[in-house]
């Protein structure tokens, strides 16, 4: 296949995925073995197409960022505690990520177990949906600090490919009675510095294949998939909140369950 192409389709899939509870990894994971391209060569894409993405959360919630920095600065308890509840949510995966890197990597090679991920997390969601009762909204700033704590060592659950970083965030936090805005949003701002902290070691790791700009994913494709990757997550986050606040998690359990399944059958069929 063409690598602009590529490049153009794995920035869909990143856009669409990252931040609702269906898993990116695992979905470029089962795209390279849809597409036949070879995930080592494009591994270095993968993970930069992650900024922007991340970027469309901070165009999007601007004002909330620059609200919050303002507040902090004048002493505002509850813009502290939104930094505060945000980095306190980052620090478990971030330890988990260091200590375990090696076998996360052996665990990213296997598409049957972002399968298997997928449609156990499914059944998760659908459980979950129907046994917790919703709350009302909150501001995360308004989150107590042990609650955020919580959510964000269900995080950790995501190192496991298929999981979804988003749906652990976003189940934990249902689990926890948290209403499903307040749990969305918590997922979109813990993303922040989760995904720039992912991102700046696997560049740092990268950094003599970035330098050399060779082989057949160059800048150029970079470039394409970033476009693209920030162009559909602004799409996805600005309705997704909207469309959970009436719809639920319900039809992305679904969809989880169904491309689980699916997949598995075809992975175990070859």
């Amino acid at each position: 296949m063409d690598t602009t192409i590529t490049a153009i389709l794995l920035g869909i899939v990143e856009g669409l995925t990252e931040f609702i509870p269906v898993s990116s990894t695992g979905h470029l994971i089962l795209a390279s073995e849809l597409f036949g391209y070879d995930a080592k060569t494009w591994e270095v894409f993968n993970v930069v197409i992650q900024l922007p993405a991340v970027m469309a959360v901070v165009v999007l919630y601007w004002r909330t960022f620059m609200d919050v920095a303002v507040g902090a600065l004048r002493g505002s308890r509850e813009s502290i505690a939104f930094v505060r509840n945000v980095l306190a949510a980052f620090i478990p995966a971030a330890i988990v990520g260091v200590l375990f890197k090696s076998r996360i990597d052996l665990l990213l090679e296997n598409p049957v177990v972002v399968c298997i991920a997928l449609v156990l997390g499914g059944f998760a969601i659908i459980a979950v949906e129907r046994l917790v009762s919703h709350q009302t909204y909150r501001p995360v700033g308004q989150m107590p600090l042990g609650q955020a704590i919580k959510i964000g060592m269900m995080q950790c659950i995501a190192v496991i490919p298929g999981v979804s970083r988003s749906g652990a965030t976003i189940m934990g936090a249902l689990v926890m009675g948290e209403n499903r805005k307040t749990a969305a949003e918590f997922s979109f701002f813990l993303a922040v510095p989760t995904m720039f902290g992912a991102t700046a070691k696997q560049l740092w790791d990268h950094r003599h294949e970035l330098a050399a700009s060779s082989g057949p994913v160059g800048m150029k494709e970079i470039a394409i998939g970033s476009v693209v990757s920030f162009v559909v997550s602004l799409i996805v986050v600005k309705f997704f909140i909207g469309y959970v606040s009436k719809r639920g998690f319900t039809p992305f359990a679904a969809y989880r369950i169904v491309l689980g399944a699916a997949g598995l059958a075809w992975l175990l069929g070859t």
